[in-house]
């Protein structure tokens, strides 16, 4: 199995991908996966005059990042835009490239690194024993947290375990 290496403190573990997540379609299709076909076998839960799914995401954040390049092609500039969803990202990016205000402003044509993006989600899952715990994921890692019960981690990790796109 893969190692997730418990951290101190609250009961949580990260696994560090060996290879980042390539682009956001793959992210995307991970982040789908987990939540549509919840192979970690969540289940609903309802609170009070509330019911709930099994997996949910919680929080999304989707970084670009920017060059600016002067005509002979030196970095002149570099900026970032945080989005909230893949829709804003995507569509961010096309509106940074037409933004003529913010290019005259730079002095220079932008270019957007996809290599340097970061994205990650936080996603909330009920146990069918009836625990709620968190699984975060970044391009660069998988986090496991606020669980209480081992066979949590244990399933978080046979799941990265058998998951092509994680190998």
């Amino acid at each position: 199995m893969r190692p997730f290496k418990p951290k101190p403190g609250t009961k949580s573990a990260v696994h560090i991908l060996k290879k980042p997540f390539p682009d956001i379609a793959v992210f995307t299709a991970i982040v789908r996966s987990l939540v549509l076909q919840n192979p970690l076998g969540c289940t609903s839960y309802r609170t009070v005059k509330k019911s709930h799914p099994p997996v949910s995401r919680v929080r999304e954040r989707y970084t670009a990042k920017f060059v600016y390049l002067n005509p002979k092609g030196k970095q002149i500039g570099s900026s970032s835009e945080v989005y909230d969803s893949v829709e804003g990202y995507e569509d961010g990016i096309h509106a940074v490239f037409s933004n003529m205000a913010n290019i005259a402003a730079h002095r220079g044509k932008a270019v957007h690194v996809p290599g340097a993006d970061h994205f990650s989600v936080i996603l909330k899952c009920h146990d069918p024993a009836g625990e709620l715990f968190f699984v975060s994921l970044a391009r660069d890692r998988i986090t496991v947290a606020s669980y209480t019960d081992d066979a949590i981690q244990k399933k978080v990790e046979a799941w990265t375990d058998g998951e092509p796109a994680l190998q």
